[in-house]
């Protein structure tokens, strides 16, 4: 029967690295019983947060980026801008097949990652005029690989 309680809760607390490798150790044995669940269970719920946060946060930096390349006239700066997406794009496309099941996630986030993207920009770029709303597909393809330009609109 495994052990509920949390036989190495000091451990976890004193040093987490250690923690870890025990952990890892008594999975690989089958020592069941010994393992602080309850800690495992945080620390694999923080796991999964953190691929969601960092799906957000990568999507919104895309997107704020993506309305500078569009919508700011800065020549100069179109380069960084270029790089910066291609960049926030390869990476969601890891993210995305290491874990497929965030794509639906992808579009419960797109709001969110917009208006934050949104708010960015208009503090950062006062003078231009950047639309409310998402005038492209919203669909994971299209955002990670769609070109979009400004006689789109």
């Amino acid at each position: 029967m495994i052990n509920l309680t949390t036989p190495d809760k000091g451990l976890y607390e004193q040093d987490l690295a250690l923690w870890f490798a025990n952990t890892i150790t008594q999975l690989k044995t089958g020592d069941f019983e010994q393992i602080d669940i309850k800690h495992l269970v945080e620390e694999i719920e923080g796991l999964a947060g953190r691929d969601r946060r960092e799906l957000q946060n990568r999507l919104k930096v895309l997107l704020a980026h993506l309305l500078k390349r569009i919508y700011v006239d800065s020549s100069y700066d179109f380069r960084g801008w270029e790089n910066t997406i291609r960049e926030q794009r390869d990476e969601l496309l890891v993210l995305l097949e290491q874990s497929p099941s965030l794509k639906s996630y992808f579009s419960e986030v797109f709001d969110n990652a917009w208006q934050r993207a949104l708010t960015d920009v208009r503090a950062n770029y006062p003078e231009v005029i950047f639309p409310d709303k998402w005038h492209f597909d919203r669909d994971v393809e299209t955002i990670l690989t769609g070109e979009f330009l400004c006689n789109q609109l």
